[in-house]
């Protein structure tokens, strides 16, 4: 196996800007994860500074160790991932970008191993609920499954542990990187298996009309009737096409208490909404739909207006 750099943990973020160097992106993972692919479609020939969790790609960027960081926000088929929609609340970056991945699962392990030999798969859980039929076909429904931190540490589990009974879904480029065989490939359930990734930048960036922009917001309405309708229809008013909404329960606030007297003390969830539509904040209609969400909410932060990307599929069995 080639050496590789060691991921950035928290401990190791110190400010050091290199001047003249190519653009820094951190990802979370290890090479060959698919971050890293990710941040080569958005900065071809850039820098990729691995971290070991997504709390360390952050402050990777905050701390100028990174110039941009790329962040998985949903898959087409395991969905949104709820704890990087908390980290963008908690902390202050924007969100400067987007990038969409075809992602390409590979069933691997080390040479020799056949499919009647494992016992165990090991990734992601995202790629293990990405592939669960497949690999019920593949190596039968006994086999073990077990998530880990990210779909190439699987990989690199299995080469350095000379794991012979276990077997890794992970991408082409981690099977190389880790000196594994490749079993069987594209054994996602769905063909159109697509991670979005947002791009991370510690200042925004100028919101344009010339070119197809989407714009990121979070709010809490307001107690009363009808308050998330009122919001939409701000939406809906001005031909603003939504793209994304997600609720998240708030955590400093996360019940609601109603006392009636005829139906007695009630508890609600406090929620979060996350909305992404399309349109650019320069554009005057979004910034009028903004303005009347102001009357029903009580908590207003746009993440980010950037451009979408509407950029050709890049397959991820290649370029991760």
């Amino acid at each position: 196996m080639v050496a590789l750099p060691r991921p950035l943990s928290i401990v190791d973020l110190e400010p050091s800007p290199k001047h003249g160097s190519a653009l820094r992106v951190a990802y979370q993972g290890l090479p060959g994860a698919y971050s890293e692919a990710a941040a080569g479609k958005a900065y071809p020939g850039c820098e990729p500074i691995p971290c070991d969790q997504f709390e360390a790609v952050f402050q990777a960027v905050e701390l100028w160790v990174a110039d941009r960081a790329v962040l998985p926000v949903e898959n087409s088929l395991g969905g949104s991932i709820h704890r990087n929609y908390d980290l963008l609340l908690r902390h202050r970056l924007h969100i400067v970008g987007e990038v969409q991945l075809p992602v390409h699962h590979c069933l691997m392990a080390l040479p020799g191993t056949r499919k009647e030999d494992v016992r165990r798969v090991i990734s992601h859980p995202q790629a293990l609920a990405q592939c669960e039929h497949t690999i019920s076909k593949l190596v039968g429904l006994k086999v073990v499954r077990e998530g880990v931190d990210d779909t190439a540490g699987a990989a690199q589990m299995v080469a350095e542990n000379y794991l012979r009974d276990t077997a890794a879904i992970a991408s082409s480029r981690a099977a190389e990187i880790y000196g594994m065989n490749i079993i069987a490939d594209g054994i996602q359930d769905d063909a159109s298996n697509v991670t979005r990734f947002v791009i991370l930048a510690r200042e925004p960036i100028i919101p344009r009309v010339d070119r197809p922009f989407k714009t990121s917001i979070v709010f809490a309405q307001d107690e009363g009737t009808g308050i998330l309708f009122k919001v939409l229809a701000a939406f809906a008013f001005r031909d603003i096409s939504l793209t994304k909404i997600e609720s998240r329960p708030q955590r400093n606030r996360p019940l609601r208490v109603v006392d009636d007297s005829n139906l007695g003390t009630a508890k609600y969830f406090e929620y979060l909404f996350y909305i992404d539509f399309e349109a650019s904040m320069a554009d005057p209609r979004a910034q009028n739909a903004l303005a009347e969400l102001q009357e029903f909410t009580n908590f207003l932060r746009v993440l980010g207006s950037y451009p979408m990307d509407i950029s050709p599929p890049i397959d991820s069995l290649d370029s991760s």
